[in-house]
C-alpha cells in the first residue's frame, strides 16, 4: 500500500540492540495526535517481517502490520534477541524472560516516538508467552492484550509431546538448527491445507539469510518451565485465540487458563479451520475480523 508509512528503530537492553520496526498511514506530523499503538510478538522459528510483514507474490493481503495500520492503528513489532536483525549473544538462548525484556526496551522507544505510554499487544505462539510474562511484570503498559495459540501448562498438547523428545538438546545448546524443511513443517505439522504451501518457501528465503540456527530458550521453556505466566495477575481486556487444529496447546489448557483470568472484559475464540499461524494461514481474513473486532471495542462504562 503506497499510503503506509514505515520507518526503523534500534532499542537497547543493556549492551544488546533490538531491531524494532514501524507501519502507520503516512508520516508522522509534529503536533498531530498520536494514534492508537498495536505492538506485535513473534514467536520461537522465525522474526518480525517474516510473521507480521510478510509479502507473497500474488497477494496483496499478507501482511498483518499493513491490513492494521490501514485501519488507523500505529503498529509496532521487533526482533526479540536471536532474531533476525536483532543483537545474537552465544551465551543466551532467548527464553520467555528474556523475550518479555525485550518488550520493556522496545516500550521505552514507542513512547519516545509516539508521546504514549498505554499500547494493546499482540502475541502469537511463544510471544504470547513473552506478552503474558511482560504483563505481569509492567501491567501499566497495557491497554488490551491478545495472546494466540499458546499453552498454559502445555499438558496433553501433541506438539509439545513431540518436541520434548529433543528435550536435552535443548537443555545444553542455546540454539538449535533450522533449514527449508523446517519452515515448511511450520505450517503441515498441525493439519495440511491450512496455508498455502508457497508461505513456508517465502519464510525460508528471508529467515535463512540471517543464519540457520534459532534459540532454543522458548522451546526449552514451553518443553519443561510451564506454566511461565500467571492468568491470575493479568488484569487488562483480553482476547485468547486458539486454532482449531492447533497441537500445542489443547482446548482444555486454553480454555482453564481464559477462566482463571480475574478482568471479566475476556473473549474466547477457537479459529474454525486454522492451525498453530492463523495470520499466515488460508482463513487469515477471519483472524483479522476477530483481533479487529476486539481492538475497536468501545470502553465499557461504570455505572
Amino acid at each position: 500500500m503506497s499510503d503506509i508509512w514505515s520507518d526503523e528503530y534500534w532499542a537497547a537492553k543493556g549492551d544488546v540492540r533490538l531491531f524494532v520496526y514501524r507501519k502507520r498511514l503516512g508520516q508522522p506530523v509534529p503536533g498531530e495526535e498520536s494514534r492508537p499503538v498495536v505492538f506485535l510478538v513473534h514467536g520461537s522459528s522465525f522474526a518480525s517481517p517474516s510473521a507480521f510483514d510478510l509479502s507473497v507474490p500474488g497477494h496483496d493481503d499478507y501482511s498483518l502490520m499493513d491490513r492494521l495500520a490501514s485501519q488507523g492503528y500505529d503498529v509496532w513489532t521487533m526482533d526479540n534477541e536471536g532474531y533476525g536483525r536483532s543483537d545474537r549473544r552465544p551465551d543466551s538462548n532467548s527464553d520467555i524472560s528474556c523475550g518479555a525484556d525485550d518488550l520493556r526496551a522496545a516500550a521505552d522507544v514507542v513512547a519516545a516516538e509516539t508521546g504514549s505510554t498505554r499500547y494493546s499487544f499482540y502475541g502469537q505462539s511463544s510471544g504470547a508467552l513473552k506478552l503474558g510474562l511482560f504483563a505481569e511484570r509492567h501491567p501499566s503498559w497495557i491497554d488490551k492484550l491478545i495472546l494466540d495459540a499458546f499453552p498454559w501448562t502445555g499438558e496433553g498438547a501433541p506438539t509439545l509431546i513431540k518436541r520434548r523428545e529433543n528435550l536435552d538438546y535443548y537443555r545444553t545448546h542455546n540454539t538449535r538448527p533450522v533449514d527449508r524443511e523446517f519452515f515448511h513443517s511450520i505450517f503441515t505439522r498441525d493439519k495440511s491445507g491450512t496455508s498455502d504451501p508457497a508461505v513456508g518457501d517465502i519464510i525460508a528465503d528471508i529467515e535463512l539469510q540471517h543464519g540457520d540456527t534459532v534459540p532454543t530458550g522458548t522451546y526449552l521453556d514451553m518443553c519443561a518451565n510451564l506454566p511461565v505466566i500467571d492468568p491470575t495477575q493479568i488484569d487488562c481486556p483480553t482476547l485468547i485465540l486458539r486454532g482449531e487444529f492447533d497441537g500445542v496447546a489443547t482446548e482444555e489448557d486454553v480454555l482453564a487458563f481464559f477462566s482463571a483470568l480475574p478482568n471479566p472484559d475476556r473473549q474466547l475464540a477457537i479459529m474454525a479451520g486454522m492451525a498453530h499461524v492463523a495470520p499466515l494461514g488460508l482463513n487469515r481474513h477471519r483472524f483479522w475480523h476477530l483481533i479487529e473486532s476486539f481492538l475497536a471495542t468501545p470502553p465499557r462504562v461504570d455505572v
